[in-house]
């Protein structure tokens, strides 16, 4: 922006004929006449930003405990420590402003500090949890517990944004002339001068408070004898799984509510609790029933799991597929390998013949790895075209795009014959000398497995 003497002149003369000028340059006219010059000279020093207050330390947890009762009163004191609360922002400092300058130059005064964020409080620590041994119900009833989460810290409040400088006097008139004073081109003009005030700090924010600690979980367990650890999955390779059975192990536990009524009069902890139900154990062993030999995938890893429900997963490589069934017999499952191919082997299928016209166009496709006996195959096509036989080579358009059905689809061993002159393609398109552009995908699965394999043919029918 230009200095405020020509904002007034080229201001003036859009006010005598406002009809005459679009409401823009009005707009943008008032824009410049009360914005602040960009040219305008900072003059004294902004104030510094006020500090940040210091976050609130957070709560320790209670001490976790397991016990075994037997009757005797006891009294558990497991409850997490409060967090601090988070320190004061900062306010900020004022600007030094000195005095304002007259000088030939718009200026504006110096800004006052922005005031520090207050500190966030610190999270309250979470209650102890406690594991019960017991073998009588009413032998709870003399165990107390406080497993009270510890309380949030607050956050600190805002530090103050200090005023910014503000000017002596908002405006001002220098003469200028031009040429030597007494000759005959000597000409004198006034131009005007403005101050704007320093921008005020802005104020901190705030510190957010923490969270408070959560309350102690209770595990009950109705036996005296510690239980034995989990071992609930496994992952080693087939060659060892072949060599000896896999042990399983798991405890299974169900979650239940109303934790403090089983305690003594005044516990406080979770309502949520755990309580053992049983131990399942499971020995997996390895039938491999396959025509191909293990040794070909000796050293590919296999995952055993045994789930909660006491049936086992089985997971194996994504480059190897497998057919495999369980069967259960009391504690022993037995995992029964019917098949194997590589996934490798399962997208190595090969375009063969495109022959025939009309209703008669057929398209072949040769699996190369020689698994399709085993391995399931559907197809999806899109069929591409030109106009004509006289058309433009280079233009071709989708006439059929989507799933092939089965019943369009002949196999021969590991030979696929795929009857396009089914297909709701129109006749012209068909027909002798037609230049085709063909994309196949086949989506190849066994076992629960899956790979897609994409060829491409073009030429003329």
């Amino acid at each position: 922006m230009g200095r405020i003497r020509n904002l007034v002149v080229g201001c003036g003369v859009a006010v005598l004929g406002i009809l005459s000028i679009p409401a823009i340059a009005q707009e943008v006219c008032l824009a410049q006449t009360y914005g602040q010059s960009s040219n305008a000279r900072r003059y004294g020093t902004d104030g510094t930003s006020g500090f940040r207050g210091r976050e609130g330390r957070s709560g320790q947890d209670g001490q976790s405990r397991t016990l075994v009762l037997d009757g005797n009163p006891v009294n558990l004191n497991l409850s997490g420590t409060d967090g601090g609360d988070g320190d004061d922002g900062g306010n900020g400092r004022s600007a030094f402003c000195g005095r304002q300058p007259r000088e030939r130059n718009d200026v504006r005064a110096a800004n006052g500090g922005d005031g520090g964020d207050g500190g966030q409080g610190g999270n309250g620590g979470s209650g102890g949890s406690v594991t019960v041994y017991y073998t009588d119900p009413a032998q709870l009833r003399s165990l107390s517990v406080i497993a009270a989460g510890g309380r949030a810290g607050r956050g600190g409040r805002p530090g103050y944004g200090a005023a910014g400088c503000r000017c002596e006097r908002s405006s001002w008139e220098e003469e200028v002339c031009t040429g030597a004073p007494g000759s005959a081109n000597r000409s004198c003009r006034t131009e005007r001068y403005r101050c704007w005030d320093g921008a005020d700090g802005r104020n901190g924010q705030s510190g957010r408070d923490g969270q408070p600690g959560q309350m102690g979980r209770l595990t009950l367990v109705q036996q005296a004898e510690p239980l034995a650890p989990d071992n609930p999955s496994i992952t080693f390779s087939l060659a060892r799984f072949q060599q000896q059975p896999v042990s399983l192990s798991r405890n299974i536990w169900a979650i239940r509510r109303g934790a403090s009524t089983l305690l003594a009069s005044g516990s406080i902890v979770a309502d949520e609790y755990r309580e053992f139900v049983e131990r399942a154990e499971q020995t997996v062993q390895l039938n491999w029933a396959a025509q191909r030999s293990l040794s070909e995938v000796a050293n590919e890893s296999l995952g055993l799991e045994l789930l909660e429900n006491q049936s086992v997963q089985v997971t194996v490589p994504e480059d190897v597929w497998l057919v495999g069934d369980l069967e259960y017999e009391e504690s022993v499952a037995t995992y029964t390998v019917s098949e194997l191919v590589l996934r490798s082997e399962a997208t190595q299928l090969a375009v063969g013949e495109f022959s025939g016209s009309g209703a008669d166009l057929q398209l072949s496709v040769v699996d190369l790895a020689a698994k399709s006996d085993v391995v399931a195959t559907r197809f999806e096509l899109r069929y591409r075209s030109t106009e004509d036989r006289f058309g433009d080579r280079g233009r071709f358009s989708t006439r059929y795009e989507g799933e092939i059905p089965a019943a369009w689809v002949t196999q021969n061993f590991n030979r696929f014959s795929i009857d396009l002159g089914q297909l709701p393609i129109d006749a012209r398109y068909r027909q002798s000398g037609i230049r085709v552009e063909i994309e196949l995908k086949a989506i190849r699965s066994l076992g629960g497995r899956s790979a897609e394999q994409t060829m491409s043919w073009r030429g003329s029918i």
